[in-house]
This record gives structure tokens, sequence and C-alpha cells, in this order.
């Protein structure tokens, strides 16, 4: 029986042109008893753009009629971009869409687009043909209403620019100013707008916890979980059945612990550690068992699908799963037997595998530690932590062994650390901001992240080596022409990369970065370092991960958050038993693409919602220091200006290229740098600079900034401008009284 990825290749074999069903069943030779299937899988590959069917009931291959199937990324003004799925443009980049060509698309829409020209420079120009998928049902924004007394919802998302109309009796009890969510009920067309009803009100967009409700309504994030789903969860109960445990390796008496951060509810790794007779250490990673309760095509499971991953926000978290597994059945919970999958590695002082074996096990975690009591005691040697947790203190001292022997075998083969600032959050009952800290990663967060990595690849290895279809997570060589341009940025540092760029590899990078470490240019470098790279991503063929320089790398660690986790649990465990039949392993086959494609989709989601709430917060926690002077970095340059990070507070603003009036200056998009025209006066990327916040835009949640050195300036010539023209009067007379032609020509210059 064929699937669809090898309907995909015959065709790209054997059939030249766009055909109907009855030719691509002549030509591809199906047998009679697999047409039902074949068709099937033919509108399941229109659904999903691989295949594209045109007039006549024709189908044919999108790339061979330069058609590209990708998420719509509108503009507010009206135009945007279609970023490809399946196979890049030429010499990459996305497809510029204007206006009159969207088609009635709205942003977040999956599109079919036709290039239709490349100009000068390679980019790619195009329309929108299809809409597959529309991104929104429902839609948040300000309930307002006209001068003749009509509603209408402004969206929140400015990159809907269309208001969509309320008609009477729809607007289910909103007050004008509200925000709300309201149901689409007509799209938008070139002859009249979308429509919808009122289907929540949120409340005053001020009002404690209001942003949140905002942010997860306008990315589409599912929130309150299903019946069913809570259902399903509760039936599975509060305590591991001893049913559960019969057959498992029994890991209880292992001394056993979590380390988490303060404010962490879901503990899904567990750590063991002993040193054998010859030196080596016996590491074992417990991961919760998420795949024995949740079964594919369960209630549960099609719920975390969906969802792809929890998102966590300053107040709150949405899980994938309802707390009953988050927090409960599924979270390794102190003093309390849970069950796992166990990743058991045997590691030598060069840090590496000799051995591993993997378990379905049962633990009772001894301790549920934080990072900061574990640093405490290993780097403080606080005396009262080192008291409180003296039965746990050589484990701890073990784990921190093992850590700087992992961490240096990394180093070796290259695997490229980047140690940027993030920031930390603290916020207060009303849901503001009180203060924004530096995100301290101590000896306890590093140590953690190791034995993560470590399981990752040797159960990537595991699944590779026994053809297990599953998926990994997957980070691409960089695009040879953004590192060219790269080279040129670090080359005005007297910096080069030292390899011909067909040679480069993850260890120049990191040779680099050490180089760097501590000199005035690390920042700017960082930077565009972090931007030269690819975005990682979930595939089901294994391409190495580039930035951690390892040929095999998965996410096991996380089944509770994370969907692609749960996959490759269930991977591991039928690579162990066996249990993969041929169909079954077919099905897997066929469906792993489109798994890999929707959570990594989900993940950029949550990334962005999390994101965007952090810089809202941000944005009001800067609301009151209009006239402030901070100092910070060029973290961006652009034609329109430059992105500043104030390092007090680790907000970003911009400075609008309109408040530099000083000078005429113009940016250099290869050096990444504004240059005025006159003063020949340049801000690089990476430049530390001194701001003054002008003005905290809440509707456009942006902070506009000033460079001090040039508000200066600019107020210096204006008062200067102001003294010339108000010259005392008897010097006009003085002047009046000797009215020689140069003198008339001199006033006249400096009125």
């Amino acid at each position: 029986m064929l699937s669809r990825d090898q309907i995909l290749a015959l065709m790209r074999e054997r059939v030249h042109h766009p055909a109907a069903i009855r030719e691509l069943l002549q030509l591809l030779k199906v047998p009679r008893e697999e047409r039902a299937t074949f068709k099937r899988h033919i509108n399941s590959l229109v659904a999903s753009g691989d295949l594209i069917q045109i007039r006549g009931h024709r189908f044919g291959l999108p790339e061979k009629m330069d058609l590209y199937v990708g998420r719509l990324q509108a503009h507010p003004t009206g135009y945007g971009f279609v970023i490809p799925e399946s196979r890049p443009l030429e010499g990459g980049g996305d497809i510029y869409i204007s206006g009159p060509l969207m088609n009635d698309a709205m942003h977040g829409d999956r599109v079919v687009a036709r290039i239709e020209r490349i100009k000068e420079g390679g980019r790619a120009e195009g329309r929108i043909i299809r809409i597959l998928d529309r991104a929104h049902t429902w839609v948040v924004g300000r309930y307002d209403r006209d001068e003749e007394g009509m509603g209408h919802v402004v969206p929140f998302d400015r990159r809907l620019p269309m208001d969509i109309f309320v008609p009477p009796g729809q607007e289910g009890g909103a007050s004008p100013g509200e925000m709300v969510t309201v149901e689409l009920t007509r799209w938008p067309s070139a002859m009249r707008s979308a429509a919808g009803r009122v289907a929540e009100v949120l409340g005053d967009i001020d009002a404690p916890g209001v942003d949140t409700e905002i942010i997860i309504r306008k990315f589409g994030i599912p929130d309150a979980h299903s019946a069913d789903a809570i259902a399903e969860a509760v039936r599975l109960g509060a305590a591991v059945s001893e049913r559960d445990i019969r057959g498992r390796s029994d890991f209880r008496q292992l001394v056993t612990v979590t380390i988490d951060g303060e404010h962490a509810r879901d503990f899904d790794d567990a750590i063991t550690i002993e040193k054998l007779e010859n030196g080596h250490y016996w590491l074992g990673v417990h991961i919760a068992d998420v795949s024995h309760y949740v079964r594919d095509g369960s209630a549960l499971d099609r719920e975390a699908y969906d969802r792809g991953t929890s998102v966590y926000f300053p107040e709150r978290a949405v899980h994938m799963f309802p707390s009953e597994l988050s927090t409960g059945l599924c979270s390794l919970n102190p003093r309390v037997d849970r069950l796992v999958q166990s990743c058991l590695m045997e590691v030598d002082r060069h840090g590496e595998v000799l051995r591993s074996e993997f378990h379905d096990g049962v633990i009772n975690s001894n301790e549920r530690m934080t990072y900061t009591a574990v640093s405490g005691i290993l780097t403080e040697r606080d005396p009262a932590l080192l008291k409180q947790y003296e039965p746990l203190v050589p484990t701890f001292e073990l784990m921190r062994e093992l850590f700087h022997i992992l961490h240096d075998a990394r180093r070796r083969r290259g695997s490229i650390d980047f140690d940027l600032n993030e920031a930390e959050i603290t916020i207060d009952e009303g849901g503001l901001v009180e203060a924004i800290t530096a995100l301290h990663r101590n000896v306890a967060h590093h140590l953690i992240e190791e034995f993560m990595l470590l399981a990752n690849e040797t159960v990537a290895s595991y699944t590779e080596a026994q053809a297990a279809p599953s998926l990994y997570r997957i980070h691409e060589e960089p695009d040879v022409l953004k590192v060219a341009k790269f080279e040129d940025f670090i080359s005005g540092f007297g910096l080069t990369l030292g390899v011909p760029l067909t040679a480069l590899r993850p260890r120049h990078f990191q040779q680099l970065i050490e180089k760097i470490q501590g000199k005035p240019e690390e920042k700017p470098i960082a930077f565009l370092m972090l931007r030269t790279m690819q975005k990682a991503r979930y595939e089901p063929e294994n391409r190495g991960h580039f930035g951690l320089a390892a040929s095999s790398y998965t996410h096991f660690t996380s089944p509770i958050r994370r969907y692609p986790d749960l996959v490759v649990h269930r991977a591991l465990r039928a690579a162990r038993h066996k249990t993969l039949h041929d169909e079954a392993r077919e099905q897997l086959v066929e469906d792993l693409p489109e798994v890999a494609r929707h959570t990594s989709e989900m993940e950029r989601r949550a990334d962005e919602a999390e994101r965007e709430l952090l810089q809202w917060k941000k944005v009001r926690f800067m609301a009151d220091k209009v006239g402030d002077e901070f100092e910070g970095y060029v973290t961006g340059v652009a034609a329109f200006g430059l992105f500043i990070e104030l390092i007090e507070h680790y907000v970003e603003g911009l400075v609008h290229v309109s408040t530099m009036a000083d000078d005429y200056y113009r940016f250099i998009e290869d050096a990444h740098v504004l240059r005025g025209e006159n003063t020949r006066k340049t801000y690089r990327l990476g430049d530390k600079v001194t701001v003054q916040v002008v003005r905290v835009n809440m509707e456009l949640r942006q902070i506009e900034l000033g460079l001090v050195d040039i508000l200066a300036r600019v107020r210096e010539g204006e008062r200067g401008a102001r003294r010339s023209k108000a010259r005392p009067k008897h010097e006009g007379r003085r002047r009046a009284q000797r009215p020689g032609r140069q003198e008339r020509k001199k006033g006249k210059g400096r009125r």
C-alpha cells in the first residue's frame, strides 16, 4: 500500500504535468483494492499543501508551479510575507505579498502563494492564491461603538488591520472600551468587513490579570482543559497503584533528588548518581513516564497534541495536561512513588558514555531541591544548608564532579555556549512588575542542564540505532550567506572565524566566543552570532544539532510540558520492547512529519506569547520613568533607528532615526551601523550608549528613547538659534547707522 510520501515521490518521478485522479491511478499503477485509500491520501496531501488542486480537478506538485505553502506574517500597514514551510526559496528569505494581492488572507493563515517575480537583490514577490487554514476563528480586541451606535471590535493584534463589525444584539453585554473576544461569523472580503459576535467580556485592559488573558486569546492558546480530558485524568487517580509498578525496575532505594526553580510546580526529571569501582560514574536520569498514562488517541493525548507545549507566563502557567497529571500523578514529587522512564549511563573520566540502559522504572524522590539551595551547598558552603541536607551533600558533590567532566568534554568537541544575560521579573499582587533583574544561572542550573543534554543525546542515538520512527531536535548549519556577512562584520574588529565557510564547524564559533569574552566587542559579536544561527526545530529525520555539536539529539526529558518528548517516550518503549508492527510503523512514518511541523509551530507560538506579555509588562514598568536616563547596549540597527536594551532593567526600546536630528544618518546594512553623513558619527550593533526615556506608548506597547548626546547637541543648537534671533535692540540700531553693503549681507545672513 502506497504511503503519502511514496505517492509524492512517484509523482515527482512519473507525472510531469497536473493530472486528474483517473490519470494518476493509471500512471502510478495503483491496484484497484488500494484506490479508496489512494484518494484519501491525495485529499490529505492537498489539505497539507503538499499537492495543489487546480481547475479541472487536477493535482500538481507545488514546486513545479512556483507555488509555496506557508504561514502569512502580516504587517499592520497591510502587506505581508509568506514564510515557506517545507522547501526554502533559492537564496532563502520569504515571499513579499503586497496589500492588493493578499486575497483576503489574514495574519497567521496557512496559505498557498505563487511567486510573480524576483526583484533586484533577490527578493521574491508574489500573490496568495489559496487559503488552506484560517488561523483565526476568534479575535481579541476592544469593543467600541461609532457615532451611529453601531458596534465593532478593534483587534488587539495590529497585524489584523480591519475592525470587526458586531451586529446589534451580538455585543454580549460588552460596554465600549472593554476588552472582549469575538467569534468570527463572516470572513473579510474585498467588498465587506469581517463580522462576529462577542463571546466573552474580559474587562478593562488595565485590570490585574487581563493582560495575560488577552495574550492567551490573541495567540489562540487553549486555556481550560476539556471535560473529557479532565475526566480521563481524574480516572487515573492520585497515587501509583501496585498494578502499575508490577514488572518495573525498582529504583526506590536509590538516593534520588529533583532540582528545579523555587516556583516550579511540575517536576519531570530526577537524578541518581554513584561512583563505580572502576572510577566511572553511573548517572541515572529518571523522567516522568507520562506515556504510561496518556494513550495515543485518547482525549488527553489529542488535547496535548493540539497545545504542543505548556506556556509559562509571569503570573501563571497554561499547562499541556490537566493539573491532576502535570502537578499530581506525573510530577516527581518527594516521598511518593512515581513511574519513570529511566536512562542510566556509565560515564568515564573523559565524559564518554561507555554503556547505557533504559528501563520502565519506579522511584521515590528523597527531596525536592531548588537551584538556590544546591548552589548554597556547593558554592557558598552555607552551614545551615549543609546541616539541613547533610545526607545528600555527597550526592551533590559527586554531581558537581561529573558536571565538570561533561562540560569540558562538550567544550572540547566544540559545542557553542552562549552566556547572555536573561531577565527575571518580580510581579506584585496587582500583576505589575516590581523589579527586573538579571537571572543568574548558578552551578545547579548548569549541572542539571548538562545531565539532561547527555540523556537526550543517549536516547536519540539509541532510537536511531534501532531505526525506531521518532522525533529529533535538529539544528542545521547556518546559512553560508549569513555567515559571510557575519565574517565581514567581525573583520571590522580584526577577528575571523579562521576557516573557509564551507569547512565551518561549531567549534569555530565557540573559539571566537572564548576569544572575545570580557572584551568590549563581546556584546555586538554575540548578538549577531545568535542571529546568524538557524532556529532549532523538530524533525522525524536526524540531521544533527549544529549548536551542540551533537550527531544525534532529541527531547526526552520533559514529557509533562512538551508533546515531542511524549512521542520520543513512546518510540523508546516500542524500540525496547519490540512492539511496533509493520502497519503501525508505516502509519507513524506517515504521521511524524506533520507532528514535527505542528509541534515546532506551537513552540514558536508559545515563545512569541511569552515574549510579548513580558514586553508589555516591561513597558508598563517604564511608564513612570519618562525623562530618566539609562545606559544600554545597541541590540539592533535598522534604517529607521536603533534598538537599545537598558542595562539596569533589561528593557528594550527604540531610538527612532527622526530623533537623531543632529545629522542625516545612513544605514549601512552589512556593517550593522547608522553613520552620520556630516559628523561621521557611527552607532554600531553592541555599542554602549546613554539614552533618555522620551515616551512610553501603551497602545503600541513601545518605549521610545533618545540618545542623550544627540539630544544635548540638538538642544544646544536650538538655544544658539534662539540667541541669534534675540539680539539686543541697540546692536540692530548700530548696524542700521552703518548700512554698508557687507554689513547688510551679514545682518541678513544672521536673520
